[in-house]
């Protein structure tokens, strides 16, 4: 089964946070890793936050910027997951951001490994919630 992962997950593969070594771990598995293209604007995002809040340096937040785009996670294009993604927002009346990840992990029949206990709680009970599993749980 082929793994999703949102930017929850993958900004904590360059910075050492709470849950880095689970994150780490999601690398390590032998599986396929993919994120809507969505990821590498909100990884960068983070990235550049960071810089602000003076928890990185602009030079780390620089190599994140890079590694984000350096083929790991696999990324599909959000134009291909629109429709779908707004229609699990609607449905969910969340972030359609969020269901980018959803709608992706719903396309190629994979799980969702997110540390966004908000996303999580919101598709528990659904028909979603088998696919989405919390980072600390792994």
């Amino acid at each position: 089964m082929s793994l999703v992962v949102d930017a929850s997950v993958a900004i904590k593969w360059y910075v050492q946070e709470e849950l880095h070594d689970e994150a780490l771990s999601v690398l390590a598995q032998d599986q396929l890793i993919i994120a809507p293209d969505l990821i590498v604007a909100e990884v960068t995002n983070v990235a550049w936050k960071k810089v602000q809040r003076g928890e990185i340096d602009r030079s780390v937040a620089e190599q994140i910027g890079i590694r984000i785009c350096s083929g790991v996670p696999m990324l599909y294009s959000c134009r291909s997951l629109n429709t779908r993604a707004l229609e699990i927002a609607l449905l969910l009346r969340h972030p359609i951001y969020d269901c980018y990840y959803l709608a992706c992990t719903e396309l190629i029949g994979g799980q969702l490994i997110t540390d966004d206990q908000r996303l999580h709680s919101v598709v528990s009970g659904g028909t979603l919630a088998s696919r989405v599993t919390l980072l600390n749980t792994l």
